[in-house]
């Protein structure tokens, strides 16, 4: 590898790796005044992602809970949080802590991109050509851009200033997913390592067999590592490894006892991870195909995925059919992921199966820059057609990546200037649980303490009964009884409650400030925000 970062590659890599630093800084910093600066388009998400880095950097989150769903075992890949929070605690400041890992993550995804088409398809254009449609997708989300913004002088300036995604399925009712630009990994940090991860064990699967011609020891044992550490870091895309590490057992049938070793001793470290992690508290229906689709068909499907992927649903097939039958089998795989994305559900959030998808894509990429380095050669009609196809490729690309430039952003005050949350850092135990009268961004939360609910969505989707947590937290905060409120704490192991004026916020409860403010003791008072401590106020906790 090292031939390669000394070589021309050098001029490539190095520019890629200055944008993957300036795509993680832009959309997360730190203020001089020390408040959390977020990106808009990320700040719903990182109210469940400072939450878990601070119960490891401020709190005491061993053995791991969900921090914003407190008191069963956590059910979200946590190990990539797990690091930046100890970063924080040995006092890297918060913004380098997660975008310096998030960073080199995103550029190690790149660099495997760019070094598994290489080495299978022997052409660095190849590689190249599949790094450019991973930044740029090739859906046809565009269309729905040029509805809003005909075809003008003005366009290429409408371009470069918009600040909305053209296509943001299926949240805003549109077809086209939401999941193919970017915004992905700057929402979700840990999301490129883990796919950096999937790609990395394709690679060395198909170098252990097509170019060693066998398996060693080691990279058994490896691999086996590899594999079977990943559910606490991502549990889905273990799963996909698991997929892979089958599909390479069936086309590869002279390494076949040493791919059941592998897969054997993955599931031996695997299933205590799992195990812990516990099974969803919502029933989840397994067998759910379509995905996203909307009244399955088969000429919807087809609709789907043609504006999804756009002309990849064409080249990738011409690539495939024109590559070699031992390059062929490196798609079978990324296929694979395809078929059981669309036909099993693993969460109840369907959506979350965008990451089958995600790495598809990855996958018939490769094939697709195949096809379009085959067409170029094809003279001046080739070159010419490959050209308008690359444009069709990346342009919606293109358009997506400027609302993530162009984002606004929104400051939260972090401990250093929350009074709440600085009184709760100094004044209560690390692993304290708080029953929390805002959800989004709570004191609790930014001091490293877990609370009772965080936004429902994200503990909902990781599989924990918010409904039942719900009706528990609209109890206590509208009840008048005093004994029933104490047994509801003592019950689900609160230490601690707040309240606080809600009576502008539709989601949640209204609370009597006046009645608790009555009835109990108060702890700590800042304005209208409360905090009670339960030792204090009910016998026998």
């Amino acid at each position: 590898m090292k031939k390669y970062l000394w070589s021309k590659e050098a001029l490539f890599f190095i520019p890629v790796l200055v944008f993957s630093f300036f795509l993680m800084f832009k959309t997360f910093q730190i203020t001089p005044d020390g408040n959390l600066k977020l990106a808009l388009k990320l700040w719903s998400d990182f109210a469940a992602t400072i939450p878990l880095i601070r119960s490891f950097s401020l709190g005491d989150n061993f053995p791991p809970q969900y921090p914003i769903f407190a008191g069963p075992p956590i059910r979200y890949h946590f190990l990539f949080y797990l690091v930046v929070g100890f970063l924080e605690k040995i006092g890297v400041r918060l913004d380098w802590a997660l975008n310096i890992p998030s960073a080199i993550s995103f550029f190690a995804l790149i660099l495997i991109i760019y070094f598994l088409a290489t080495k299978v398809f022997k052409n660095k254009a190849v590689g190249v050509l599949s790094i450019v449609l991973f930044l740029f997708n090739g859906s046809f989300s565009f269309l729905e851009f040029l509805k809003t913004h005909p075809i003008s002088p003005n366009l290429i300036n409408e371009i470069i200033n918009t600040s909305e995604f053209a296509s943001f399925g299926p949240y805003d009712g549109r077809v086209v997913s939401a999941f193919w630009s970017l915004n992905i990994f700057t929402n979700q940090r840990h999301l490129s390592l883990a796919y950096a991860a999937f790609l990395l064990l394709v690679f060395f699967l198909y170098r252990l067999i097509e170019v060693n011609k066998k398996f060693s020891t080691k990279g058994v044992v490896l691999l086996s590592l590899l594999i079977g550490l990943f559910p606490f870091f991502h549990l889905a895309v273990f799963g996909m490894m698991i997929v892979a590490l089958g599909v390479f057992f069936l086309i590869y049938p002279k390494t076949r006892y040493q791919i059941f070793l592998i897969g054997l001793f993955s599931l031996a470290l695997a299933i205590p991870q799992i195990l812990y992690m516990g099974k969803s508290q919502i029933d989840v229906k397994f067998f759910d195909p379509g995905f996203l689709i909307q009244n399955l068909n088969f000429v919807n499907f087809v609709n789907y995925w043609v504006l999804n992927l756009g002309l990849t649903v064409v080249l990738a097939p011409i690539g495939f059919f024109l590559a070699s039958r031992k390059v062929r089998k490196v798609f079978y795989p990324f296929f694979a992921l395809f078929v059981v994305g669309n036909l099993f559900r693993f969460s109840p959030e369907v959506a979350a199966n965008h990451k089958f998808f995600n790495l598809f894509l990855i996958g018939a990429n490769f094939f697709t820059a195949y096809a379009l380095i085959y067409i170029w050669k094809r003279k001046i009609f080739g070159k010419v057609l490959t050209a308008a196809s690359l444009f069709f490729l990346t342009l919606s690309g293109i358009i997506d990546f400027f609302p993530i430039i162009n984002d606004r952003y929104i400051e939260i005050p972090d401990v250093g200037s929350n009074r709440a949350s600085q009184f709760i850092l100094a004044n209560t135990p690390k692993d304290s649980v708080f029953l929390n009268s805002s959800y989004l961004y709570d004191p609790a939360s930014l001091a490293g303490r877990k609370i009772f609910m965080g936004w429902p969505y994200f503990s909902w989707s990781a599989g924990y009964d918010t409904d039942k947590r719900g009706k528990t937290m609209e109890k206590i905060y509208t009840s008048q009884d005093k004994l029933e409120i104490c047994t509801l704490l003592r019950e689900n192991d609160l230490d601690y409650f707040t309240v606080q004026d809600t009576s502008g916020d539709p989601d949640y409860p209204d609370i009597d400030i006046e009645f608790f403010q009555r009835e109990f003791t108060s702890f700590y008072k800042n304005g209208d925000f409360v905090i009670f401590q339960t030792s204090q106020n009910c016998e026998g906790s």
